[in-house]
């Protein structure tokens, strides 16, 4: 197939709790080939977002986008038009906001600006003509009536089998094009698992040490462990044998702990730690799990690692602990308050050399997290900070953090980085730089709010998950990436996908999935730890699932246990022989 066809709608929103207006009204894209029947791409969530405004006291007004209209040019790159619209998609201005939006390969956008403030190239004049030709004369314009297929004033709702579609145009575009939109709108799944057809082994340990390689979807693969029955080989007694073997993979039911969010795994002197946010007593305690593998923990038992009563200036809301190993020393940085929400602030206790983390006697007092001076990162009661995380990268260290200013206005919660003295990493090392404002319909629904940041580093790429909008059933996950060897303090040089990566429509059954943590097994694996809620209204619980790395390396946060490995592709054959 040389070419196929694209699809470029928005939807009706659903429940506010489910599919609300500022997620509803945004760019989403399908895949189809003969302009009747679609797929649509990202599991029918938006892909195009707009930006928010911003005023002088720097709060921002939320936006949202409809109306959409997509076009390929001479060059192969594309084009899109759009209305902006307020959060509710009522018209921002009486003739409506026309955005014009620029993409190479329609997975990243850049929004280059309104229409009416750029410069009148020829082919966006034309792609303006032919938007409003497309929506109608300008009676049909001013109604705010939605475009029909053929452009006409009624909407045409659930299009193409797409549930809630209001579909904009559509367009031919090259397989090639298509091939990377499926790479990165959808999830792989386990197609094939391979294993040598012809082994040499002369013991049981031989054996063990053969594993299979599983094939996803996209191309990429990952490495399994493989449990092999050799009751039919006598390692004795040379020849050829013919055996069979089990793919293995941890189980991991979710949840894995119940009013437990936030929740971290660390592996420090042979052993796995698990911590988490408390929520069954209102975040006035912190338990910690040990135990010698992952798996492991889910059953561990649970002890007492810090309270509310014990220090002074610690009374409450203890907040995202998170392991973090710096130097030859282990940490726990977490959020806490004397007392109140307005004083909640990040702090860091270290473990004493020789110490067992265990034992709540063996950490440190919290520390506050302070600028390079002493003085103190942000004026408590006003600004508050919370979700610090903290990485190693080139040999420095950086940490990356929530912060919120309340007076004299909200401006939302932002995400900043500075790097950190890994001889005393309660100090900060430079000055501190916004990385990121919840600028997105999906990082201000119900909340403008971007936390919970944590780094997942590969061979060629910093990655950088956070959290956005409120802690409910529409809380969800955003991706940073930052080339290998530029300045991580240069917010240009981050890029921030326009969606999230992991929501509520990810995985069935979870909702609110967010604040993920990634901890790497002893065979290589990373997994991530996350919270969600296993009902629109349930308590926040802990999860665990493998991350996998698609075939652009892009991490892949939604790939079930199912999806992983197929239950019809976990048996394999192969010969051994014995010489």
């Amino acid at each position: 197939m040389e070419n196929v066809r694209i699809l470029c709608y928005t939807r009706l929103p659903l429940e506010d709790a489910i599919y609300a207006e500022k997620l509803a009204y945004s760019i989403h894209l399908a895949i189809g080939e003969d302009g009747e029947t679609f797929e649509a791409l990202n599991k029918n969530q938006g892909v195009l977002f707009v930006k928010a405004t911003s005023n002088e006291d720097g709060t921002l007004n939320a936006k949202s986008l409809k109306r959409p209209y997509l076009k390929m040019f001479e060059d192969g790159s594309f084009g899109v038009l759009a209305e902006r619209t307020e959060p509710d998609g009522t018209p921002e201005v009486p003739d409506g906001t026309l955005m014009f939006f620029a993409s190479d390969d329609l997975i990243s956008y850049e929004e280059v600006g309104e229409v009416n403030t750029l410069i009148p190239t020829e082919e966006l004049t034309r792609m303006i003509e032919e938007y409003r030709e497309f929506y109608g004369n300008e009676k049909a314009e001013k109604t705010g009536a939605e475009g029909s297929v053929a452009g006409g004033e009624n909407p045409c709702v659930d299009a193409f089998g797409i549930a809630g579609c209001v579909p904009g145009n559509q367009i031919v575009v090259p397989e090639t094009v298509a091939k990377k939109l499926r790479l990165r709108l959808t999830t792989p799944v386990n197609v094939k698992v391979e294993v040598p057809e012809l082994v040499c082994a002369g013991s049981v340990e031989e054996l063990t040490a053969v594993k299979a390689t599983a094939v996803y979807s996209d191309g990429s693969t990952a490495v399994k462990q493989v449990k092999w029955n050799t009751e039919a080989v006598d390692f004795s007694k040379p020849g050829i044998y013919e055996i069979e073997g089990t793919v293995t993979q941890p189980h991991y039911d979710f949840p894995i702990a119940t009013n437990h969010a936030d929740p971290c795994i660390g592996y420090w002197q042979g052993k796995y730690y698990f911590i988490a946010t408390y929520d069954a007593d209102h975040e006035h305690t912190m338990y910690i799990r040990e135990a010698d593998s992952i798996p492991e923990l889910v059953d561990a038992e649970e002890v007492l690692i810090l309270d509310s009563v014990t220090y002074p200036g610690i009374g409450g809301l203890l907040w995202a602990p998170e392991f973090h190993i710096i130097g030859e020393d282990l940490y726990i940085f977490h959020a806490a308050t004397p007392g109140e929400f307005f004083c909640e602030e990040s702090h860091v206790r270290k473990l004493r050399r020789g110490g067992n983390p265990m034992c709540k006697e063996d950490w440190s007092a919290p520390m506050r997290v302070v600028r390079a001076d002493g003085s103190e990162l942000c004026e408590a009661g006003k600004t508050i900070t919370l979700d610090m995380t903290c990485f190693e990268y080139n040999g420095e260290y950086y940490a990356v953090w929530s912060q919120r200013q309340f007076l004299p206005v909200d401006q939302g919660a932002w995400l900043y980085i500075a790097k950190l003295n890994p001889e005393e990493p309660w100090k900060l090392v430079t000055e501190p730089v916004v990385l990121s404002k919840p600028e997105y319909g999906w990082a201000n629904n119900h909340t403008f709010v971007d936390e919970g940041p944590f780094a997942l580093i590969r061979a060629n790429k910093v990655f950088l998950t956070f959290s956005s909008a409120a802690v409910d059933s529409t809380y969800v996950v955003g991706l940073f990436e930052a080339e290998h060897g530029t300045d991580l303090l240069n917010p240009d040089n981050w890029k921030k996908t326009n969606f999230p990566i992991l929501t509520s429509r990810s995985v069935e059954g979870e909702f609110g999935t967010g604040h993920n943590a990634y901890v790497t097994d002893e065979n290589g694996d990373v997994w991530n730890t996350y919270h969600a809620r296993p009902g629109i209204d349930a308590p926040r619980s802990s999860g665990i699932r493998r991350v996998h790395f698609n075939a652009a390396g892009y991490p892949v946060l939604d790939m079930t246990e199912e999806m992983d490995i197929a239950p019809k592709l976990r048996t394999v054959k192969m010969k051994v022989e014995v010489r």
